[in-house]
Formats: structure tokens, sequence, C-alpha cells
């Protein structure tokens, strides 16, 4: 996995839902080519004959809320975004996000900082978000060491073959007494 990027941004605001990402519409494609051809139409008609390969999605709050469908980061994978940065994230989207194998990362001030059209050095590794226009440098929530392992592997699916195929020890079982808020960037 790389984990210096350097690409033009894209600035949404809050709130972009699933249906704005991949509209219902386009759910029977499951090529990601295919449904990067309508990727975040929703939200601007024009964004999937604009974007190029190597752009950075910025958003507000709450990216990805709405339903659990994988068609959202599939589709932002397909297009060649290789990382979103947001505000936050709906915890569904960070996840499936990670499972299919496109790093996200949650910036506080990154919005704000934004301009549609600025360069951004994101460092995965360390969580820093660097605008060359303005030269700030903004601290992210780094990923976690699990989340690093499953994208480096290419998604869930590419770190589940590589456990089975290395014979790595069964996990133990799960505790019954599991807390009732779990961190969906740690677990």
């Amino acid at each position: 996995m790389q984990t210096q990027l350097r690409g033009r941004s894209w600035v949404f605001g809050d709130s972009i839902d699933t249906d704005m990402i991949t509209p219902g519409k386009y759910l029977a494609i499951l090529d990601p080519k295919g449904l990067a051809e309508h990727v975040l139409e929703g939200a601007d008609p024009e964004f999937p004959k604009k974007v190029k390969t190597g752009d950075v999605l910025v958003a507000g709050q709450n990216f990805g809320c709405g339903s659990s469908r994988e068609h959202a980061p599939i589709a932002i994978k397909g297009a060649g975004v290789p990382v979103v940065l947001a505000e936050s994230f709906a915890r569904i989207f960070y996840r499936n996000a990670i499972n299919i194998g496109l790093p996200v990362l949650e910036v506080s001030g990154v919005h704000a900082a934004t301009q549609p059209g600025d360069v951004l050095e994101v460092d995965l590794a360390n969580g820093t978000v660097r605008n060359t226009r303005t030269g700030q440098t903004l601290q992210g929530a780094p990923l976690s060491a699990k989340a690093v392992e499953i994208l480096e592997a290419g998604g869930l699916v590419g770190y589940v073959r590589r456990k089975l195929h290395t014979g790595a020890p069964k996990a133990p079982p799960a505790a019954h007494n599991l807390p009732a808020h779990a961190n969906h960037k740690e677990d």
C-alpha cells in the first residue's frame, strides 16, 4: 500500500450519503469502473466526468451516512481516488472503505482548510495532510494497526486469504461480555 499520496482535491459538504455517492438506480452494477461512471453524481452530476485518477476527496461531517451499501466506497476506489479525507465518517462507510481497500482518514479542520483544486499531500502512516497552496499541515487520526494490515492486503478479502495461506493461528473465541460501544477504528 502506498502511504504517501499527492492529489488534487474535490471538496464536498456535510452528510454526503451513500445515495449521493452511488445512486440506488445503479446498484445492479457490480464492476468498480462501471460504478465509477456514476460516482457522486447525486452531489455533483458532472463529477464522474471531471474526477481523475489520484484526485483526493475532502468532505465535512458524517461522510457516507445512509445505507450500508458497499457500492459507495467501491465506486470511489473505481474512480481512481486513493483516499477520502473527512471531518468524520459514518461508521459503516468507514468500515466498508477499509474492507474494500480504500484508505479513509478523519482529519479535523480539513474541510475548512481546503478549497476545490488544492493539491494535498497525505501521509497515511502518520495521518497528516499538507495543503501545498497554504503550507498548512493538519493532523488526522492515524489508522489502526489492523486497518493498515487490511489495507496492505488490498482489503478484507485479501487479508483473510493471506491469513489462511500463512496458516496463522485461529483467533480466540469472542468474549461474551463485549463493551456496549465498540470503537470502529480499533476493532
